[in-house]
């Protein structure tokens, strides 16, 4: 079961239990899947996955999901990869892996590398190891993105008539959803935004849109992310990610990018040795071109592609340049648009437990001014995710993470509106902007499971 003894729910009440079980593993997993005989991949050590990696606290986790996502490591990466060594075709699988915006500058600055070098050198060290396609997650964030501003245009015309239409909280984060659905109440969850994150949306596209593509089974293909934190390993467990029909979960895997690195490590490769080569696209033959990204100084800007839709939808203003005014700390932030002199908008940045805390406790007392929060569970964004801004002893890693930033503010920024293949996608495969096909694929629900609000009296 893991936990965080440092960050998440519960004063560390649990904390003797934690350290007795610190030491937990993926080698306290028995594989059961036949393929512990000797290969090329067997003299990789197993990746270490501590109680202290994960932001989800063993307050809301089953032992069943403990289990699966302990599974969910390079040596399942290695097992897919082993069986299509065998002879036996029928059980092969198309192995694709997605990598997210905010693990690229983690490669670039760990080895010095530009953010489009970084991104041509890890899908050509993935190619190398049997890996058959490497996607960007970026379209699956314009699609998230896309939606989350017409959702929150939507609610807040019916602001007056809903109770929880406003505020709008953010839904990409895996921490936070995770946080909101057990310990929060449906005052909370009610009011979370329905679109899918970049992951699982990038989910929907590799097993429903491209799958079809390529006349395949979503079955036939395992599909793997490569991202900052742990959390999301979580969120490709979630129950709304899988497919009966074809036994299937979006995403099959989520390993770190600094579990890519240890496989890296671990077998003694250079990335400066390996042959670049050009990401793959969705799109038939087509390759991407240089990496691009949203607004947003860590994330995926979601803040400011809602700030500036919702300006131009609703009052007819052009925002060029937004303007952060920091409160009590520099994870909480708040903008603001004003019109004849009456502010009609407030937005706010919540980054770190101890400012989503706050900030609930003021939704409940009923003194929450804010129309939509870009809530993330990492201090310091997406950048700063478990998985690779730490040192070996488990500690921030400043200086790689000011690499990290200074790489990603550089990186182009394209608007989601203006990538043509996201608007034809809508129109062939998603029937239209307002389709039932739409909110079946890009949207799901978050509702309260576990009413244990009394957590929410955490001393910090």
């Amino acid at each position: 079961i893991l936990c965080n003894t440092c960050i998440f729910f519960q004063e560390c009440s649990k904390k003797q239990k934690n350290d007795d079980t610190q030491s937990t593993s993926v080698d306290a997993l028995s594989s059961n899947d036949g393929f512990e005989e000797k290969n090329e991949f067997h003299t990789l050590a197993d990746a270490k996955i501590l109680l202290s990696d994960c932001l989800a606290c063993d307050n809301c986790m089953t032992s069943e999901e403990g289990a699966r996502v302990f599974q969910q490591n390079q040596k399942e990466l290695f097992r897919i990869l082993n069986l299509n060594k065998k002879c036996d075709t029928s059980k092969h699988k198309v192995l694709a892996v997605s990598i997210c915006p905010q693990s690229l500058p983690y490669f670039a600055a760990k080895f010095n590398l530009s953010v489009n070098d970084a991104a041509k050198r890890l899908c050509g060290f993935l190619k190398s190891l049997g890996v058959h396609y490497v996607f960007d997650t970026t379209i699956a964030a314009d699609f998230s993105i896309l939606e989350s501003q017409r959702e929150f245009v939507q609610r807040y015309q019916r602001r007056n008539q809903e109770e929880h239409a406003l505020p709008m909280f953010a839904s990409a984060c895996p921490g936070w959803i995770r946080y909101a659905e057990r310990v929060l109440t449906n005052l909370v969850t009610s009011r979370i935004c329905t679109a899918k994150s970049p992951q699982q949306i990038m989910g929907s596209l590799v097993k429903g849109y491209f799958a079809r593509q390529q006349n395949l089974s979503p079955d036939k293909i395992f599909h793997v992310i490569v991202a900052p934190c742990y959390d999301k390993k979580l969120e490709a467990l979630r129950e709304d990610f899988y497919t009966a029909l074809y036994n299937s979960q979006e995403v099959d895997c989520v390993l770190t990018s600094g579990e890519i690195v240890q496989i890296m490590e671990q077998k003694n490769v250079s990335v400066k040795d390996v042959t670049e080569v050009a990401v793959d696209s969705l799109f038939d033959e087509i390759k991407e071109g240089d990496v691009v990204r949203h607004d947003g100084k860590r994330s995926d800007g979601y803040l400011e592609h809602i700030f500036k839709h919702a300006a131009k939808e609703l009052f007819g203003m052009d925002v060029k340049e937004i303007t952060y005014k920091a409160l009590k700390n520099k994870d909480f932030q708040e903008v603001t648009l004003e019109k004849d002199g009456e502010t009609v908008l407030r937005f706010a940045a919540a980054y770190g437990f101890r400012n989503i805390q706050n900030m609930v406790l003021k939704l409940k007392k009923g003194k929450f001014l804010y129309h939509f929060v870009e809530v993330l569970a990492c201090p310091g964004g997406c950048l700063n995710g478990k998985g690779q801004a730490q040192t070996e002893d488990g500690k921030p890693d400043k200086a790689l993470l000011n690499q990290m930033e200074e790489v990603y503010a550089a990186i182009p920024v394209r608007l989601p509106e203006t990538n043509m293949h996201v608007q034809k996608m809508y129109q062939d495969w998603l029937e239209g902007m307002d389709s039932k096909k739409v909110q079946e694929t890009l949207h799901t629900k978050y509702s309260a499971v576990n009413q244990t609000a009394s957590n929410l009296d955490i001393k910090w």
